[in-house]
């Protein structure tokens, strides 16, 4: 089995596209293969803030649900539109109303459509994917080694928003421990969520969620190869979006 998994795409459709054609994936009779039979791994955050969450939603669905040579976890923007979609009162911000915004200036026929598609999307999704012929678990915003093989409140909590302490930082955002500083799990653990410069590989985890969206880059990273492919963002550069660790 190889894979590549691609981190977190936030409206970026271009980039996408263009991501998908330098790994190899081809466009044939309208469905997408790979001539090496390779698959692909989405890890969230398909949606918000970018210019095109929509003809994200139904690419990913494309690839995953029609083309089945993909697979997709759910990440918290995921979770908030998903919500969304249900009717529940969620606030309409950080991001998401980007989403809504293209939403419902849709046709009537293209919201049913594409709100079936994502829920549909979203209701197959496992909270994390354990692939064992390849020693990986690909979670949005990681999986702590002792909440591997688990599902449950804790788990949901931990792979959406990381591990979150309860307190958040001046401008909103929750403050997170770093839990890949003391991973000493078997498996890699590929995730997202926290946009970085670079890729961060520390202790068998990498954070592949390069800020396409803030203008960065589109990442994706490749098993068995243990290769990174990216292509450059066409969005402005926020350089104050992105997280620095301290190893």
């Amino acid at each position: 089995m190889k894979v590549d998994v691609i981190g977190d795409v936030h409206g970026c459709y271009d980039e996408l596209k263009a991501l998908l054609s330098k790994l190899g994936y081809q466009k044939v009779k309208n469905r997408y293969v790979h001539p090496d039979h390779r698959r692909l791994v989405f890890v969230g955050d398909i949606t918000d803030r970018g210019p095109d969450s929509i003809s994200t939603i139904k690419l990913v669905h494309q690839l995953v649900l029609i083309d089945q040579i993909a697979d997709y976890v759910p990440g918290n923007h995921c979770n908030k539109l998903y919500r969304y979609f249900l009717g529940n009162n969620v606030q309409i911000r950080h991001g998401l109303e980007t989403t809504v915004e293209e939403y419902l200036n849709l046709s009537s026929q293209q919201k049913k459509l594409v709100k079936a598609n994502f829920v549909q999307l979203y209701e197959q999704a496992p909270l994390y994917l354990k692939l064992k012929s390849l020693n990986a678990i690909i979670a949005h915003a990681g999986i702590k080694a002792e909440l591997i093989g688990l599902n449950n409140k804790k788990v949901q909590s931990f792979v959406l928003y990381g591990d979150t302490t309860g307190e958040t930082h001046a401008d909103g955002r929750p403050i997170r421990r770093d839990w890949a500083k003391s991973y000493r799990g078997d498996f890699w653990i590929i995730y997202g969520h926290t946009p970085v410069l670079e890729p961060r590989l520390i202790n068998k985890t990498i954070n592949i969620d390069l800020g396409c969206v803030f203008g960065n880059k589109l990442a994706a990273f490749q098993l068995p190869e243990q290769t990174i492919q990216f292509v450059d963002s066409s969005q402005p550069f926020q350089p104050e979006k992105f997280t620095s660790f301290t190893s």
